[in-house]
């Protein structure tokens, strides 16, 4: 039976074979079966008047059929990339009237992506879906605001249905609260959840805004009904999980007076996440998480980073309570 053999240059077990060949000056041809690239690359050949022998090809002359499969390599790569070139091309001559140029748009820019996305709820006549993770709305100034107040609630007076996903620990900041206690009137439904997706808005299942880096100062809009629907899966997805803001969450310390806060810290510092993107994860500032992580380096004495997620891993603070 053949040998399987699934490369196009030389093989380990090819490699082997032809430096056991210049050593002893020849190979049977018995050994060789289980590697045909060093015939394919020309590195043995039989010797003279015996068919049972092969003899090594000298190195200098074995390089240039090394190098072959490597220029073949490299031109289809060459190929491929002037596929794409060619691709890029055509897709930015698209007519902007073409629907296929009009399933995505980037916008950079706060401003032109808030313009835009203005004008998305301006035309919502339906239903208005938000994942709102941690942002610069725990500082919101009155005027900001009174203008999201002000679209939500003609939104509310058109007949648009509103749900929105926010953190748990926007339940503690007063000018959520507010905000929240204003539009209690308006039928808005909100949910919170432990950790955040990244930010997602849908508009009438038809449009969608996500950021496209982590900064928030690129958005994409996409309004192809494929991924439309999947990013309302993915809504409908955590809203399922969410707790209800008019309900209390559960309480779930830890004998050791972990919180679930912290618990959540810890399994993402195991997992090897930076505080940066566990913050971001939980809606949470940087130090507040780096108070967090000092807790728990605390409570299960460790001594240093390095060594504080092998020491949560121990502690079984992360088993179910």
């Amino acid at each position: 039976m053949a040998h399987p053999h699934h490369t196009n240059g030389l093989c380990a077990s090819g490699r082997k074979l032809y430096a056991s060949a210049l050593r002893s000056g020849r190979i049977s041809h018995e050994a060789t079966a289980t590697a045909p690239c060093l015939f394919d690359l020309e590195l043995l050949r039989p010797e003279p008047g015996d068919t049972q022998w092969l003899v090594p090809t000298p190195p200098t002359q074995a390089l240039a059929g090394l190098v072959k499969p490597l220029e073949r390599e490299l031109s289809e790569y060459r190929l491929f990339v002037a596929a794409i070139a060619d691709t890029v091309e055509q897709v930015t001559a698209l007519d902007l009237d073409d629907p296929a140029a009009a399933a995505f748009t980037v916008w950079t820019g706060k401003e032109r992506i808030d313009d835009a996305l203005v004008r998305a709820l301006e035309d919502c006549t339906q239903q208005f879906l938000a994942i709102q993770p941690a942002s610069g709305r725990t500082n919101w100034n009155a005027a900001t605001m009174r203008t999201t107040t002000h679209r939500v609630r003609r939104m509310s007076e058109r007949g648009v249905s509103q749900r929105t996903l926010y953190h748990h620990t926007y339940r503690h900041h007063p000018a959520q609260l507010a905000y929240l206690d204003e539009l209690s009137d308006t039928g808005l439904e909100v949910r919170t959840l432990e950790e955040m997706p990244e930010r997602v808005l849908i508009v009438d299942q038809q449009v969608a805004f996500i950021p496209a880096q982590p900064d928030r100062e690129v958005a994409m809009e996409i309004r192809h009904p494929g991924l439309v629907w999947f990013l309302l899966a993915i809504f409908e997805h955590f809203w399922h999980l969410g707790v209800p803001w008019e309900h209390r969450l559960p309480e779930q310390d830890t004998p050791e007076g972990i919180t679930p806060v912290q618990r959540s810290i810890a399994r993402l510092l195991v997992e090897g996440h930076l505080d940066e993107a566990i913050a971001r994860r939980l809606g949470m500032n940087v130090r507040t998480c780096r108070s967090h992580i000092a807790k728990l380096s605390t409570a299960v004495g460790s001594n240093s980073r390095a060594q504080l997620g092998y020491l949560i891993a121990r502690s079984g603070m992360l088993e179910e309570v």
